[in-house]
């Protein structure tokens, strides 16, 4: 009969695998993503609500990957895009927008195994925001002003001009 040892040792091998795995996965089809959006029924009295989001994309023939990201992380959810393009299987993409999720599994786990591409640093910027809207930060204007810069030097955006129009100012005042 194996120790214990043994079998502990092969579990922690394939641990450290699936870890690999799913670092690199996310390298290539992941985004970590924050989008300011107008909402004035949103219990924020300056009108915006911030939606930070953690995805990773793929094609229908691959939802198993997605699962198995899903099983390890023990959050979030897998919902389907419905493509009407040439292309002949929908997208799935595994979701997580819990702020208590994103804090406590996923920027912990990137934050102990780097990601390689220029992701790294879109995850970075993203991991400031979280806390700045966990600290509550967000609620004020400038909080807001600070998001939206940090948000156009992630995924290669453009900062946003909204927050720059006329009628946010007299949203914000």
């Amino acid at each position: 009969m194996p120790s214990n040892k043994v079998t502990s040792a092969e579990n922690q091998q394939e641990r450290l695998k699936i870890i690999g795995w799913i670092t690199g996965f996310v390298d290539g089809e992941g985004c970590f993503s924050v989008s300011i959006f107008r909402n004035s029924k949103s219990k924020i009295k300056i009108g915006w609500q911030i939606f930070p989001e953690f995805v990773v994309s793929q094609g229908e023939k691959s939802k198993k990957s997605l699962e198995l990201i899903r099983r390890y992380f023990n959050c979030g959810y897998i919902i389907r895009n419905k493509r009407k393009d040439n292309h002949h299987e929908d997208m799935l993409k595994y979701c997580v927008r819990s702020l208590t999720d994103l804090r406590e599994k996923i920027i912990p786990f990137f934050e102990s195994n780097k990601l390689q591409t220029y992701k790294y640093k879109d995850f970075q910027i993203f991991k400031r925001i979280v806390e700045i809207i966990y600290k509550k930060k967000h609620l004020s204007e400038k909080g807001l002003q600070k998001i939206a810069k940090l948000i156009s030097l992630m995924n290669r955006k453009r900062y946003p001009k909204f927050l720059e129009s006329s009628e946010t100012k007299r949203q914000l005042a």
